[in-house]
């Protein structure tokens, strides 16, 4: 931009000066109110988890009610979830995939027994059909980390991890518009870091959904899913 012009009036100098000076002050004074605002902010969305977390503070439900449109209910045992208020009390902000080891009726069986001491959300048919068990408002004890669990839908898929045939067409697109339309409510990135497998859950001792699930296939149905539903490109 060229060389600024040397003066010999010491006041020209000093005024120069002392507008570097105010313009740092300004500067500084804008980024200690952004960072106020900030603060302030988180302290209000911290103050509003904590009230959702109050004994006796709760969301209206209906009985029966799913949260996918053309998923069938049956509950699980209360035994295993627990009553909570998501994503006000807790974000949502994952998707974890499982392979139930067993046919859909085996998995509903254990989901309803109270010794069990685990279900997910949803279970995913060979057929494509989607059955919920737990709202998604409640946490599912189905991650097997306490963190994972009140932060992410678990979503069971009927069969085993060494069957790559239990796979269905039919079962990858159900399970990916699913997934897709679970990311869209709760602005949840469609990529790997937010949608995993149960494997990959911090402390697990489960390998779902093993070597044979095709994550390239899963995550461009679930890419394409989240578009149509969207009018956007898939990525």
């Amino acid at each position: 931009m060229g060389t600024r012009k040397a003066s010999g009036d010491g006041a020209s100098r000093s005024r120069s000066k002392d507008g570097d000076r105010r313009v740092g002050r300004r500067a500084l004074l804008i980024g200690t109110a952004v960072a106020a605002v900030g603060t302030a902010v988180v302290a209000r969305d911290e103050l509003t988890r904590a009230w959702w977390r109050l004994p006796g503070v709760s969301k209206p439900r209906k009985e029966g009610e799913v949260d996918y449109a053309g998923a069938r209910w049956v509950a699980a045992s209360d035994a295993n979830w627990r009553l909570a208020d998501r994503p006000d009390d807790f974000g949502i902000d994952m998707v974890v995939i499982h392979v139930t080891q067993g046919s859909f009726a085996s998995a509903v069986k254990v989901f309803q027994d109270p010794k069990h001491g685990a279900a997910s959300h949803y279970i995913v048919r060979k057929d494509g059909r989607v059955t919920q068990m737990i709202r998604e408002l409640d946490v599912a004890y189905h991650a097997g980390n306490r963190d994972y669990n009140e932060r992410s839908v678990g979503i069971e898929h009927e069969g085993f991890v060494d069957r790559p045939q239990d796979f269905t067409d039919e079962m990858y697109e159900a399970s990916a518009r699913l997934t897709a339309r679970i990311c869209a409510r709760y602005d949840i990135p469609l990529d790997r870091e937010h949608i995993i497998g149960h494997v990959e859950v911090p402390g697990t001792d489960h390998t779902d959904p093993g070597e044979h699930w095709d994550w390239d296939r899963y995550m461009k149905l679930v890419r394409a899913a989240a578009a149509k539903g969207s009018g956007a490109a898939p990525a």
